[in-house]
């Protein structure tokens, strides 16, 4: 394992908690296993694991950037780990104003309805 994989995995952890990493790996088979590798290493070794921005401002941004190209399958799995990076709702809330001034509303409007979702979810693990 290269360097830049393993310190992908760490940030992977830190970011999105290891029950989400642990059920991913396990999932993980040899069609997938190379893209896998990618994103390890390019996604959380290499961008995640920049110190030049912090792990906030990440969060935004990726939500941001999810919802601006319409990719909503992988917003919940980022506002889940807004819990572990310390965006708030609030900041969560802003970036996706912003998708709607540049972007388009509906994929704002959308992007808000799965974080609402998820949040109301989060809630309800909480209290068990």
């Amino acid at each position: 394992m290269s360097e830049r994989h393993a310190k992908g995995m760490q940030t992977r952890r830190k970011v999105l908690g290891d029950a989400h990493v642990d059920r991913a790996e396990a999932a993980k088979g040899p069609l997938d296993a190379p893209f896998q590798e990618l994103i390890t290493e390019a996604a959380w070794g290499t961008v995640w694991a920049s110190e030049a921005i912090s792990l906030r401002e990440r969060s935004m941004l990726t939500l941001a950037l999810l919802a601006a190209t319409g990719n909503f399958e992988e917003i919940p799995m980022h506002i889940r780990a807004t819990a572990r990076t310390g965006a708030s709702q609030r900041d969560v809330m802003e970036a996706f104003q912003h998708v709607a001034i540049y972007a388009g509303v509906p994929r704002a409007n959308h992007a808000i309805k799965l974080a609402k979702q998820t949040y109301a979810e989060m809630e309800g693990e909480s209290d068990d």
